[in-house]
C-alpha cells in the first residue's frame, strides 16, 4: 500500500486555518467532505474525536495521525494539514504538532487502516522527510513530498 493511494491532492491543505486540535480535526473531515471522498462529515467528526478523548493521537515528533473507522467512505481516505504555527495535541513527547495526518477508514479494513498508520509512521520517521513536511509552503508541496518518499528506491 502507498499512501499516495488513498491520498488525493485535494485533501492537503497548507496551512490550515485552526489553531486547536478539535477544530483542525474538523477542518481535514471538511476538506475530505468538501473533495467528494466522504459522504458523512458528522459521524466521522465525531469518531475520530471521541478516539482523540481516550488518547492523544500526537504521537511526537511534531506528527499527529488522528484516524477513525466509520462507514463514511468505501474506502481508506486521507486528509494532511500543516497549521501555520505548531499546535498543542497533547502530544505524547509533550511537543507541539507541525503536520497532522487524518486517516478514516471503514470498519471492514482493520488490517489496511493499521497498515496504513504504519507507513505513514515510517514515512515520518525520517527527520529530513519531517523537516521538509514542516516546512513545506504549498499543499502540491506537500503531495509531491509524499509521493517522493514512496518512489523505490534504485540499487
Amino acid at each position: 500500500m502507498n499512501i499516495t493511494d488513498i491520498l488525493s491532492p485535494k485533501a492537503v491543505k497548507v496551512p490550515l486555518v485552526s489553531t486547536e486540535k478539535k477544530a483542525v480535526i474538523d477542518e481535514l473531515v471538511d476538506l475530505l467532505n468538501d473533495s467528494g471522498l466522504i459522504t458523512d462529515p458528522d459521524t466521522l467528526k465525531r469518531i475520530v474525536w471521541e478516539r482523540e478523548q481516550q488518547r492523544s493521537t500526537g504521537i511526537g515528533d511534531g506528527l499527529a495521525i488522528p484516524h477513525g473507522r466509520s462507514d463514511c467512505s468505501e474506502d481508506l481516505v486521507i486528509a494532511i494539514g500543516r497549521p501555520t504555527e505548531p499546535i498543542d495535541f497533547e502530544s505524547l513527547d509533550n511537543h507541539p504538532v507541525e503536520l497532522v495526518v487524518l486517516l478514516a477508514s471503514p470498519p471492514t479494513r482493520t488490517a489496511d487502516h493499521i497498515q496504513a498508520l504504519g507507513k505513514i509512521s515510517r514515512i515520518m520517521s525520517d527527520p529530513s522527510f519531517r523537516h521538509a513536511a514542516y516546512t513545506a509552503t504549498s499543499a502540491e508541496t506537500l503531495y509531491q513530498l509524499f509521493k517522493e518518499a514512496e518512489k523505490p528506491v534504485a540499487h
